[in-house]
């Protein structure tokens, strides 16, 4: 029994995988190679680009199939201080079980429709999981200027930010009373 919309999936993607071979001898494994477009990989701080490289194997196991291998792509970010954007190549690995329908491990996890191990919600997790959460464009970006809102990675526009510590806020007031210079 194959879930109504499934069909249209089988087409339309190779994240759907036939594992009937797979699920009749345990022990066997499977590899695949290709690409894929996966779209709407994304969260407010960046998203990653539609076309990912996948390097999987597919193993079975007695309470599933074991999908491991690796996805490649790039995320598209915005640098949380400058505010431009950039891109950025990754390579995550990913080790998910996708249990049997009706196991108890299936309710809480990713599960094989029928013959068809559906790998799409596993994907979509492990690229959105890494997703840096305060993306910058380099190590060493200095940001906006507070005043005038200059890219200061490119421009010196002339303001410098004050720091000053209010806890030493009554020294240097001690330090101005007494005419002392800095």
């Amino acid at each position: 029994m194959v879930p109504e919309g499934l069909n249209a999936l089988r087409g339309a993607s190779k994240l759907s995988v036939e594992v009937s071979e797979l699920l009749r001898r345990p022990g066997t494994s499977r590899r695949l190679e290709f690409s894929e477009e996966v779209d709407g990989l994304g969260l407010e701080m960046g998203r990653a680009r539609p076309v990912l490289d996948f390097s999987l194997e597919l193993s079975s196991l007695a309470e599933g199939i074991l999908a491991s291998g690796s996805v490649r792509g790039s995320y598209a970010l915005e640098c949380i201080r400058c505010v431009t954007e950039f891109e950025r190549p990754f390579t995550i690995e990913l080790s998910e079980v996708l249990a049997y329908e009706h196991q108890p491990a299936a309710e809480d996890g990713y599960q094989i429709a029928g013959d068809h191990a559906i790998l799409e919600p596993v994907v979509r997790d492990v690229v959105i999981l890494a997703i840096p959460l305060h993306p910058l464009c380099r190590p060493g970006c200095k940001g906006l200027c507070r005043e005038c809102g200059a890219d200061l990675n490119s421009v010196d526009c002339g303001h410098r930010p004050e720091r000053s510590d209010l806890r030493w806020e009554p020294l240097a007031t001690l330090r101005d009373a007494l005419g002392e210079k800095p």
